[in-house]
């Protein structure tokens, strides 16, 4: 099993800036895509950005594109989600899930682990 923990959430005020990070236990990290998807209430989970094993390979969803930056430190293992210019509709539960493959997706049915979530407040 592959244990993840996300942390870094809070409250910001628009225009202000986080940093998520996702903390991998349990099994060596380096061979797992990492995502980070988020929901917002009343609506479903939706992708925000994916890396590739390496760290080479980034997506982002269009919402997201230009303000946040995925990375990772496979040493570590840990995954971070950089948040700049955060907007109101930024507000959700972010998680970071981890697929069993080297390869990124941006579809959460191809993610094996899931983290329990980190809240992220945008006031206005």
């Amino acid at each position: 099993q592959l244990h993840l923990v996300e942390s870094g959430g809070g409250l910001v005020q628009a225009g202000g800036s986080l940093r998520l990070s996702c903390e991998a236990s349990g099994r060596t990290f380096v061979s797992y895509a990492v995502g980070w998807f988020r929901q917002a209430p009343g609506k479903e989970r939706e992708f925000v950005a994916v890396i590739d094993w390496s760290g080479a390979s980034t997506w982002y969803a269009d919402s997201v594109r230009g303000r946040f930056t995925i990375s990772r430190d496979n040493a570590k293992n840990t995954v971070y989600l950089r948040m700049n210019s955060l907007k109101p509709e930024d507000t959700a539960v972010y998680y970071c899930a981890a697929r069993d493959s080297p390869h990124r997706a941006t579809t959460e049915q191809l993610y094996d682990f899931w983290g329990q979530g980190t809240q992220v407040t945008v006031s206005s």
